[in-house]
């Protein structure tokens, strides 16, 4: 490749990607929920007429990798037609938990479909059986409502008693059919924007920058693969709990990188899948797996199929990263998939100690509240904490990581739109372990609730704590209370008018020896 065909491919891979930003844009502006409009929990892609991926923003890892993995076997279910859009939730076909609802949308140029968009956005409230759609469920018909791949949209033209249904079953239903409508639009702003790229180029053109971004993925993908050293190398952490009685449930990996610049990753020895629903369907193991491998490529990887052809995976079926319908899977997709994060990061630590960060808080804290009956409700978020300390740097404080990437609500919004005060929004000082370079501290929130509510929570690290490298010490637990007792990791609290609850989020692992920084 000579440099005006570097040049040509740069901008083209900066176009593709602009085509999502657009409709990330698109998305938020037009959303009614706080979960889409403040914490930006949603993303957006391009795939190719395969539904392989051909271009992403920077969005929530955990949905970009798993609508990666699925989209090709979506896009063969349908005989696209131009006008129509796609609706799913199914974690089995396709989705990741019943609250991330997925649209796609064929893009046809003169009657040539030429590609796909796509967006993923979390509703608040999905109908579940405990609201905020987070319940501590056993199976997934208690997570809401099921969507498997169906129109939406046929030839233009909005399915009305569909989008109903859907709306209609959920607390939220106002917030959800304005949600579900701005997810529309993203898709046809999206539609537009590649459409009008694909005229400019050509159909032939288009599809042969498409190769040529893939195979300059690969490329830098096999490079990244060459520095580590060949070998195998194994991790193992656990699940604290499913929420059911089961508790240390393990997740292990065995990481195989070959001569060849290739990586099997093999969770063989992974707990089976369990009664609650930290179980994962293989899209979401897959997510984690490939966010950790980008991490090693250079910022300037393009993220498109090819990135990821060097990696494959290995989750034994009915195991808790490849589990089976009906397993409940709700809370797999945010806390399972950081353990995913975690034990890949630690067996690459082992090839790659001047690299790889210690852990950071290995959760995404969830909480879920709200109120059924008249005038019925619900509300969701995650919390930030601490990350991990790395080789060159301090690990950052009250921050989101890894699978997710989104923001906190803001206060103002929070009391606003719903009967909740916010009566500390702190950092927890402290709470980052000692190294030589330090793990970042969790933060602690605490409500007070103005009427009476349901709350769950699903989160993790609250016994063991996020593990630090290299004599880094590790971070502080994570904290749940309800007044002033200490609530377990996933529970269900029935609130009064005027209880209060805290969260203290977990800090990060320290990296290298804190002495070190003394001699």
């Amino acid at each position: 490749m000579d440099a005006s065909q570097a040049i040509e491919l740069s901008l083209f891979a900066r176009r593709i990607e602009a085509v999502c930003d657009e409709m990330g844009a698109q998305l938020r502006r037009a959303a009614f929920s706080p979960n889409i409009r403040d914490r930006l929990d949603y993303s957006c892609a391009v795939f190719d007429v395969a539904g392989e991926l051909a271009a992403q923003a920077a969005h929530i890892p955990v949905h970009l990798g798993s609508m990666a993995y699925a989209m090709q076997d979506i896009v063969r279910r349908f005989d696209w037609r131009p006008g129509d859009q796609v609706i799913l939730n199914d974690p089995f076909m396709g989705g990741t938990h019943l609250p991330d609802v997925t649209l796609v949308m064929p893009v046809f140029h003169g009657g040539t479909l030429v590609g796909f968009v796509a967006n993923r956005a979390h509703y608040a409230d999905i109908g579940a059986s405990a609201p905020g759609s987070m319940p501590l469920s056993t199976s997934l018909a208690e997570e809401g409502v099921l969507i498997p791949p169906q129109r939406i949209a046929s030839a233009g033209a909005l399915d009305e008693a569909r989008l109903a249904a859907i709306v209609e079953a959920t607390r939220n239903p106002t917030d959800v059919r304005g949600d579900l409508q701005a997810q529309l639009a993203a898709n046809r702003r999206g539609g537009e924007r590649l459409l009008a790229l694909v005229g400019r180029m050509g159909v032939d053109a288009y599809a042969a920058a498409l190769v040529a971004l893939n195979d300059y993925a690969e490329r830098l993908a096999r490079a990244a693969l060459a520095d580590i050293p060949p070998g195998t190398y194994r991790f193992e952490d656990v699940m604290e709990d499913d929420g059911q009685g089961g508790t240390d449930l393990p997740v292990r990996v065995a990481v195989t990188v070959t001569g060849q610049a290739e990586a099997v990753v093999d969770f063989t020895g992974t707990h089976a899948q369990t009664a609650g629903n930290i179980n994962c369907p293989l899209s979401v193991t897959a997510a984690g797996v490939w966010y950790v491998f980008r991490c090693l490529m250079p910022p300037h990887t393009p993220a498109c199929a090819g990135t990821f052809r060097t990696v494959r995976l290995v989750a034994p079926a009915g195991s808790l990263l490849n589990a089976a319908p009906p397993a409940a899977v709700a809370a797999g997709n945010v806390e399972t998939s950081s353990r995913v994060v975690d034990v890949v990061l630690g067996a690459l630590a082992r090839a790659l100690p001047e690299r790889i960060p210690a852990a950071s808080q290995g959760t995404m804290n969830n909480i879920a509240f709200g109120q059924d009956g008249e005038g019925a409700w619900g509300y969701y978020e995650t919390l930030g904490g601490g990350m991990g300390g790395g080789p060159h740097h301090p690990g950052l404080s009250a921050v989101q990581s890894h699978m997710t990437n989104t923001r906190n609500t803001p206060v103002e919004v929070l009391e606003l739109r719903y009967p909740v005060r916010v009566l500390r929004y702190a950092l927890r000082h402290g709470s980052g372990g000692a190294g030589r370079h330090p793990g970042g501290d969790g933060l602690v929130r605490e409500y007070e609730f103005l009427a009476p509510a349901t709350l769950t929570f699903l989160t993790e690290r609250r016994r063991r704590a996020p593990w630090g490298l290299r004599g880094g010490a590790p971070g502080a637990p994570g904290l749940n209370h309800h007044n002033d007792r200490e609530v377990p990791a996933k529970t269900r609290l029935a609130l009064r008018a005027g209880d209060r609850v805290t969260v203290a989020t977990p800090g990060g692992g320290g990296w290298g020896d804190p002495a070190a920084e003394e001699a």
